[in-house]
């Protein structure tokens, strides 16, 4: 599985799609609304019969050509034939979830899952739209397989679990999947080109494109890609809840993600290299480390089945320091003492970015709910950044370690030594 075709080459053509006045860039088209040539286009656009596939735009809500070329990029990386971006990643989580399901309906989720995921499924939906979701520990496939119910219209799961790291077995889960003629949906977010689900049998992939896709943190915006059909029943004037509920992209947006998608290849890598080196280290001090570059992980070799090998295997690993006091005392530390990283949520970013995940991105599951997704109190989400040397950010991070005690001054010497 290795060697599968990778995705930056499916990327190619859409690059030499040259600018309006011959710019080696897509031209911005900043326009809210479109004009048509002739009066009988019109409704022809607004009862779907003509779209941007056949070069006609109708209003900025529906489709926007910069928008769309950006749509196009996503799902050549993704590997699917359509894809739709967002304001935001919840915009595309709740848009591809809404495309799927109607009141009555149910869902099939992972138990590990960004909390706000979690509160869309548990809260949000049920109160809102009467849509039930039953959450498993998605690694159980048995568990998955008997969750599912005749009211079940998909099953969910992030392809590696934030903030736990578990990987799903995303061939398995769309076998189970596809036996009852459902969808598998899958958020990407953690792992783009490292994997491929839509390569491995899923059916929908969203993306939190201000994480890694970004790589900046100074943008929000989301995707979803999935079948033609699909995506443009998402746009469809009287049910498409995307063209209703309006998760709208800038143009201007757009654009600068389309930029900085080529370079995706070489941060990913970078985000790699650096979160498995650290981790090692970090192991080798004895501490509870979770990184699924680890041999001792439990998914690394399902891992090493299911990614591409060239991006390592992702830019985030886990530290559990035993309770929240000492994580936040550590943290503090790295950012306001150290300098190796910010105290801040969110992941992707070309800095280290560090959080108590039970008391932040996950604070809107329960006690009882962490304590099933595998959330302890003291588990940091720490998404290594590639700014200064390895050597520098290690000498940090040890520092801080034998500062708030975590490690005795004799590890800190051997890492120091080792480093």
């Amino acid at each position: 599985m290795n060697e599968r075709r990778d995705p930056i080459e499916d990327l190619a053509h859409l690059r030499h799609e040259f600018g309006e006045h011959g710019g080696v860039n897509m031209s911005i088209e900043a326009s809210t609304t479109f004009t048509v040539i002739d009066p009988e286009t019109m409704p022809e656009l607004f009862e779907g019969r003509k779209g941007p596939d056949k070069g006609c735009y109708l209003y900025g809500r529906h489709f926007n050509p910069t928008v769309f070329n950006l749509g196009r990029q996503m799902a050549a990386l993704a590997g699917t034939e359509a894809g739709y971006c967002t304001a935001s990643g919840m915009g595309a989580i709740s848009g591809a979830i809404l495309g799927l399901c109607n009141a009555g309906d149910e869902v099939v989720a992972s138990s590990a899952i960004y909390g706000g995921s979690y509160a869309l499924l548990h809260d949000f939906l049920p109160a809102k739209a009467g849509i039930k979701t039953t959450f498993v520990d998605i690694t159980d496939l048995d568990a998955v397989r008997n969750a599912i119910t005749g009211q079940t219209k998909l099953v969910f799961t992030e392809s590696i679990s934030n903030p736990t790291l578990r990987l799903a077995n995303i061939p398995r889960l769309a076998d189970i999947a596809h036996e009852q003629n459902l969808p598998l949906v899958v958020d990407n977010t953690f792992s783009p080109l490292l994997l491929r689900p839509a390569a491995l049998g899923a059916d929908i992939v969203v993306h939190s494109i201000t994480k890694f896709i970004s790589g900046a943190s100074d943008i929000i915006a989301g995707a979803i890609c999935g079948s033609g059909s699909y995506i443009g029943g998402l746009m469809d004037l009287h049910m498409g809840p995307l063209m209703l509920l309006g998760p709208t992209m800038d143009p201007h947006v757009a654009s600068t993600i389309s930029l900085r998608i080529p370079h995706l290849p070489l941060r990913m890598a970078a985000h790699g290299e650096r979160a498995l080196e650290l981790s090692r280290r970090l192991d080798a001090l004895g501490l509870k480390v979770n990184y699924p570059g680890l041999p001792r992980h439990p998914d690394h070799e399902l891992f090493n089945e299911l990614r591409s090998s060239e991006y390592g295997y992702g830019g985030v690993f886990t530290l559990d320091v035993g309770d929240e006091q000492t994580a936040n005392d550590l943290m503090s530390r790295l950012q306001n003492e150290q300098r190796f990283g910010y105290l801040a949520v969110s992941l992707g970013y070309f800095d280290t970015l560090m959080s108590c995940s039970g008391s932040s991105t996950s604070s809107e599951l329960g006690d009882e709910a962490k304590a099933a997704a595998g959330i302890s109190p003291g588990l940091m989400r720490i998404s290594v950044g590639y700014t200064g040397t390895l050597e520098q950010r290690w000498g940090q991070l040890l520092a801080a370690l034998g500062d708030t005690g975590i490690i005795g001054a004799k590890k800190v010497q051997a890492g120091t030594g080792t480093a």
